[in-house]
């Protein structure tokens, strides 16, 4: 491919124009104490504080960082462009000269500021597109980087939270861990291929549609779908299934006795998906479930669909009426001085 710039200049930082600005971040709950709190968070100052919260509160990699990395050196990748890994030599040299034990959170460093994930996200496109021969010259590389760069802190494009929360871990910061259960079709054979661990080849793609067969335990059924659904919901991905395959109620089983159906197992999916906090501290994970519209079960289906969505208007017309009577409660006290008067239900008759 040929990269032509646009926004940035060749031999210029991709930030020179932009103006970047430190802000605090904080999540609270209801009743006002803290759920996460994030300090000198730097991020360009056009930037809303929704979006500096985001990026703050779920984007940002939050431990695991070595505090001391170095080039990987790899061969045939520009200097600019190397793999990071963890600098081992520079981490002993800093033990040693300290009189005691370096504890584990000082070796180790957080994102803080938004021009790490972008350098994280963008440098790894880049890496794997020079690797495997996307750009005619190294120069569209580096137009391909500063663009992208440019772009992202300009809010002129992003990528799904799977990319933000896993691109470029191992790229950047050398981060690796036991294999997971992810495959990846293997570039020079073409072929699927099993990774080696959780962070050379991420899971960054935002939705998935799985399959579920009418057994119980063996790979591909029910129980196996639980499995593979917390997998993705892990690493911030969503996913969906069509369950019409699936036996009704109190149909007969090959062992015997009769389906317990398919709402029993529907129930499980949900609470599992609900338990799965994917991605950042706060969000749950998505999860779609549908059935034809000839199953034995639909009308059961249909029903507790509704009853989802009895839920969600019991808990907006819950809301309304409380903010209603708390504002009530706010007039009824305003103005007056005798703090002990206007708590007195005899004298303040509003209350």
């Amino acid at each position: 491919m040929k990269i032509k710039r646009l926004f940035t200049m060749d031999g210029d930082n991709p930030y020179s124009s932009i103006e970047f600005e430190k802000r605090s971040s904080t999540i609270r709950n209801p009743d006002g104490s803290v759920v996460s709190e994030w300090k000198n968070v730097t991020v360009p100052k056009t930037w809303s504080q929704v979006a500096t919260d985001i990026i703050a509160q779920k984007y940002f990699r939050k431990a695991g960082i070595p505090k001391h990395l170095k080039s990987a050196k790899e061969k045939g990748i520009p200097s600019w462009l190397q793999p990071s890994l963890k600098d081992i030599a520079k981490e002993d040299r800093a033990s040693s000269a300290s009189k005691d034990k370096v504890p584990k959170e000082e070796k180790e460093v957080a994102e803080t500021d938004a021009r790490e994930v972008f350098h994280r996200l963008v440098g790894c496109w880049t890496y794997w597109g020079y690797k495997h021969n996307y750009f005619d010259t190294e120069e569209d590389a580096k137009t391909f980087y500063d663009e992208l760069c440019y772009m992202l802190a300009n809010q002129m494009a992003a990528p799904n939270s799977p990319q933000w929360f896993n691109t470029g871990l191992n790229w950047a910061y050398g981060l690796d861990g036991p294999a997971q259960g992810h495959s990846y079709v293997d570039p020079e054979t073409e072929k699927v291929t099993s990774s080696k661990d959780a962070y050379s080849r991420p899971q960054p793609h935002a939705c998935f549609i799985q399959s579920v067969k009418d057994d119980l335990v063996r790979e591909g059924g029910i129980m196996d779908l639980w499995t593979r659904e917390a997998r993705l919901f892990k690493y911030g991905s969503g996913t969906g299934s069509n369950f019409s395959d699936l036996r009704g109620n109190m149909e007969p089983l090959s062992g015997g006795g009769f389906s317990s159906g398919l709402m029993s197992f529907l129930k499980i999916g949900d609470t599992s998906a609900g338990a799965i906090k994917s991605g950042g501290t706060t969000r749950r994970a998505a999860k779609m479930v549908c059935i034809d519209a000839d199953h034995p079960d639909i009308e059961q289906f249909i029903n507790w669909k509704v009853h989802e969505e009895q839920k969600v208007a019991a808990l907006v017309a819950g809301s309304k009426t409380i903010k209603s009577i708390i504002n009530e409660l706010f007039i009824s006290i305003h103005g007056w001085e005798n703090e002990n008067e206007k708590y007195d239900l005899k004298l303040n008759k509003d209350l």
